[in-house]
C-alpha cells in the first residue's frame, strides 16, 4: 500500500502573491457603483418617455434633446421614430448593465474567489460552468450586442450623418463580429487539444 503524498507548505512568498488577487476587489466594487449609476439613468429615461407620451413639456424637450443627433434636425414631436430611438437607449441600457453583471460576478468568481453559489435557486446559468474562456465569449458577444443597437440607432438616422461615419460605424462593427468569431474558433481549437490530451493519457 502506497504512503500518501505529503502535502507541501506554501512558501509566505506564494501566500502573499495568491492574496494579491484581493487588490481586484475594490475594481469590482467600483463596477457594482457603476451598475447604480445606470440604472439610476434608465429611470431617469424611463420616466421622461412616459411623461413625454403625457404630454409633459418638460419631459419632451429632454428626450427630444436626448435622440437629436449632432449637425441632424432636433426632433419636433414625439412619433415612433422618436419612441424607437429611446426604447433602443434604455435597451442599450440594460445591455450595458448585463455585461458589467457578467464581468463583476463572472470575474470576482473566476480571479478573486468562488461564491459557492450552487445551492442558490437564483444562480445564473452560465456562472456554473464559467471560465476565463466562457467569459471572454460572453463578454464579446455582449460587445457585438452593444455595437448593434448603436449602429441600428444610426441607421435610424442615416440622413444625418455622412457615408464615411456610416462606413466607419459599419466596419468597426465588423471588426467586433470578426474578433467574436477569432476568439470562438481559438477557443473550440483550445478544448480540442485539451480532449486529445486526455485521451492520450
Amino acid at each position: 500500500m502506497s504512503n500518501p503524498e505529503p502535502q507541501r507548505s506554501i512558501s509566505p512568498i506564494s501566500k502573499f502573491i495568491f492574496a494579491s488577487r484581493w487588490l481586484q476587489l475594490p475594481l469590482y466594487l467600483g463596477l457594482i457603483l457603476a451598475q447604480c449609476v445606470y440604472v439610476f439613468h434608465f429611470w431617469v429615461e424611463l420616466t421622461d418617455l412616459v411623461g413625454a407620451a403625457m404630454g409633459n413639456e418638460a419631459a419632451l424637450q429632454h428626450i427630444f434633446a436626448a435622440v437629436a443627433v449632432p449637425n441632424g434636425p432636433v426632433p419636433t414631436k414625439l412619433n415612433e421614430t422618436t419612441i424607437m430611438l429611446v426604447v433602443l437607449g434604455l435597451i442599450d441600457v440594460v445591455m450595458i448593465s448585463n455585461l458589467l453583471i457578467m464581468v463583476i460576478v463572472g470575474g470576482y468568481e473566476t480571479f478573486v474567489s468562488r461564491m459557492n453559489l450552487d445551492v442558490h435557486p437564483d444562480q445564473p446559468e452560465w456562472l456554473s460552468h464559467v471560465n476565463a474562456s466562457v467569459l471572454k465569449t460572453k463578454l464579446a458577444m455582449a460587445i457585438i450586442g452593444i455595437s448593434s443597437i448603436h449602429l441600428l440607432k444610426t441607421f435610424i438616422n442615416a440622413g444625418a450623418y455622412d457615408g464615411k461615419t456610416l462606413m466607419a460605424q459599419t466596419g468597426i462593427h465588423v471588426v467586433f463580429l470578426l474578433s467574436a468569431l477569432a476568439i470562438a474558433y481559438t477557443d473550440r481549437i483550445m478544448i480540442g487539444t485539451q480532449n486529445q490530451s486526455k485521451q492520450s493519457h
